[in-house]
């Protein structure tokens, strides 16, 4: 049996999943991933070419993994420059209530 085309799928998931920042498909391609080479692990030692094919799916995982970290470097990139502003949103705010006569809180 030639397990292959479905590892090769496993790692077109994750890489497409990882470029496209699509976080939700990601999640859950990850997930699956395990159950899934196990499954396909039962079917006895791998060939060469399954082996090869893990491979890539490895180097599929790993570029994830660095998309991943990418885009929570980004978010958190994104919330510190939100609390560092903070206070200027907040008396931005204030200054609108009070210019529309609104009393602050």
């Amino acid at each position: 049996m030639d397990r292959t085309r479905n590892i090769e799928r496993l790692a077109a998931v994750l890489a497409d999943a990882g470029g496209r920042a699509d976080w939700d498909l990601l999640e859950k391609a990850v997930r699956e991933l395990a159950p899934r080479l196990q499954a396909l692990a039962a079917h006895g030692p791998w060939s060469a070419a399954e082996r090869a094919a893990l491979q890539r799916l490895r180097t599929a995982h790993e570029g994830a993994a660095a998309a991943c970290a990418a885009g929570a470097a980004l978010l958190q990139a994104r919330l510190d420059e939100l609390c560092n502003n903070k206070e200027g949103w907040m008396a931005y705010a204030l200054a609108g209530e009070l210019e529309s006569g609104d009393t602050p809180r």
